[in-house]
């Protein structure tokens, strides 16, 4: 009985064996393919939340009629003799993102000359796209280039550059002189940015003829009170 008793201990015992490596090698495949399984999904879960990019929506969604920027009134004052009120509309492929509009005057003194006077303005809309920004920010990339490129105006002298308040979120208003075919030109330009629209405005004159030259002064306060209006147009168009 004894005898027999060890030989089963024995017997279970090499039994054991085989079982206890193979759940050995299945415990490694296993964990092996538990941590193959369980990266597969980690990255997977990674990947599914990771969210889209986002941006904020644009806050206008609208442009004015750029020739309706300025009411008749303003139109007379910055130009007394004005060729066309209505304006000359420049084309665009987007109104709803683009848009221009020039005008100008020629006041005749008889022998005291003309006074000449440019007025355009140029509207420009930005929409928000993931892929590369807000409509504010792209906007207001738009406004520093416009800037930059109005100092840096060719032939410009006497160039002075300062904020203006007031007129939207920011506004600059870069002032200068520059001599064109003879004559002397007092030069005014405004960018103003509200949002995701830019604003900008060139306003100049000259005296030909023998005619005085304009007062830079002049011009610049009448440049500012323009882009204040041209503004509030944008912002009406989107109420």
């Amino acid at each position: 009985m004894h005898r027999s008793a060890k030989r089963l201990a024995s017997l279970l015992t090499c039994a054991a064996v085989p079982v206890l490596l193979v759940a050995g090698c299945s415990g490694s495949d296993s964990g092996s393919s538990d941590s193959g399984s369980g990266d597969a999904s980690s990255n997977a879960a990674s990947h599914s939340a990771q969210p889209s990019p986002t941006v904020a929506p644009a806050k206008y969604k609208k442009l004015p009629n750029p020739c309706s920027a300025f009411s008749k009134d303003t139109v007379k004052k910055l130009l007394p003799k004005v060729k066309d009120a209505a304006g000359d509309q420049g084309q665009s492929t987007d109104n709803a993102s683009h848009g221009t509009c020039s005008w100008s005057s020629s006041d005749e003194h008889g022998v005291d000359g003309t006074q000449f006077r440019w007025l355009d303005i140029g509207y420009q809309r930005y929409d928000s796209d993931p892929g590369i920004g807000s409509g504010e920010k792209r906007a207001t990339d738009f406004y520093t280039k416009q800037v930059s490129d109005a100092k840096a105006a060719k032939g410009a002298k006497k160039l002075k550059a300062a904020q203006t308040g007031g007129t939207g979120d920011e506004a600059t208003a870069i002032t200068y002189d520059v001599k064109k075919e003879g004559n002397d030109f007092k030069n005014t330009t405004i960018v103003a940015r509200a949002s995701n629209i830019v604003v900008t405005i060139n306003y100049n004159g000259a005296g030909l003829a023998g005619a005085d030259t304009p007062k830079g002064a002049d011009l610049l306060k009448n440049a500012q009170a323009a882009a204040k209006e041209a503004v509030a147009t944008a912002l009406k168009a989107n109420h």
